[in-house]
């Protein structure tokens, strides 16, 4: 594996899922495997899980980890091919990304999108210079577009809890306080049809993600329609993507409650965290014992570390 950066970098999605859970029974069990290796951790933008999963899986494969904040670390960057940098730009992405390819042997970037302007976002630019430039493996902590590490660990978690071979899947639009991406309902959709799962996605009309990404799933707009005889409710908050990066407003009631999981089979509860409560999500879901916030954060460590693995086996 040379990159991984979406589902499609995969060739057996569940043989990867059943080694990321086979390595919780003994996590240093390769810890040579990356003796003398360096990760080198790039982000754009905040992070907890993302970031100290990640290096907690390089530790348990004995690797040395270097962070780079980007936006208090390092220069201003410049993406335009051919640019006259005499604006705030400091360093072209040509010149960094090849010096972070000589000091670490992979690189994983995070960045957010602009929710701006789409195609531009769509386009995945700072993703792909990275992989263009830096010449060795590269893994996608989030990008603008999607989140495989979660969704990684999202099919894990999933895999560890299911009691049917197909359960029922829902994943559902909830409220927030301001717009967010449409990254980790795009990737776990991706993840979920390629597992094969019976995936149903609701939303309130003007949330449809990109159908690229849905291809497969049933999309119905009653919540309560939806989420009857669910085995898993996954919750999480996008924008819209036909009126780009913008929020309708209302829909307060799409809240995911106590009354909402009755509907269900006795879901279980998921979000990829971090989560506003009683916004998104009530305290009673999150803190009862249906819910896997917990297990799915635990899964990103093993996420990383089947992957980066699979990089050190493939690749040196």
């Amino acid at each position: 594996m040379k990159q991984f950066t979406s589902v499609h970098d995969i060739q057996n999605v569940e043989a990867l899922i059943a080694d990321g859970i086979a390595l919780k029974n003994n996590p240093y069990q390769y810890k040579e495997l990356g003796a003398e290796k360096t990760l080198g951790l790039v982000f754009f933008n905040s992070s907890l899980r993302t970031r100290l999963s990640t290096q907690k899986a390089a530790h348990h494969l004995g690797m040395q980890v270097i962070v780079l904040n980007v936006g208090t670390d390092g220069w201003a960057l410049e993406l335009q091919d051919g640019a006259v940098m005499n604006g705030a730009s400091v360093e072209h992405i040509k010149d960094a990304a090849a010096v972070m390819g000589l000091y670490c042997d992979i690189i994983g970037v995070r960045n957010f999108p602009t929710l701006r302007d789409r195609d531009a976002d769509y386009a995945e630019d700072l993703q792909k210079q990275f992989i263009q430039h830096c010449k060795v493996p590269f893994v996608s902590l989030e990008s603008a577009t999607l989140h495989p590490l979660q969704s990684l660990a999202d099919m894990m978690t999933i895999a560890e809890n299911a009691t049917k071979k197909k359960p029922k899947i829902v994943l559902t639009w909830a409220p927030h306080v301001k717009p967010l991406p449409q990254a980790v309902p795009n990737s776990f959709a991706e993840w979920a049809l390629r597992c094969g799962h019976d995936l149903t996605i609701t939303h309130p009309g003007g949330y449809d993600l990109k159908e690229s990404f849905t291809k497969g799933a049933i999309i119905e707009h009653d919540q309560d329609k939806a989420l009857k005889n669910a085995d898993f409710v996954y919750v999480k908050n996008w924008s819209s993507y036909d009126d780009y990066g913008n929020t309708i407003g209302g829909h307060d009631d799409w809240m995911v409650n106590a009354e909402k999981m009755a509907l269900t089979n006795n879901a279980f509860a998921m979000h990829c965290l971090p989560v506003r409560r009683n916004v998104v999500m009530t305290d009673a879901v999150l803190d009862s014992n249906r819910s896997l916030v917990l297990a799915q954060a635990t899964n990103r460590v093993f996420a990383a570390q089947i992957v980066l693995q699979k990089m050190l086996e493939s690749n040196f």
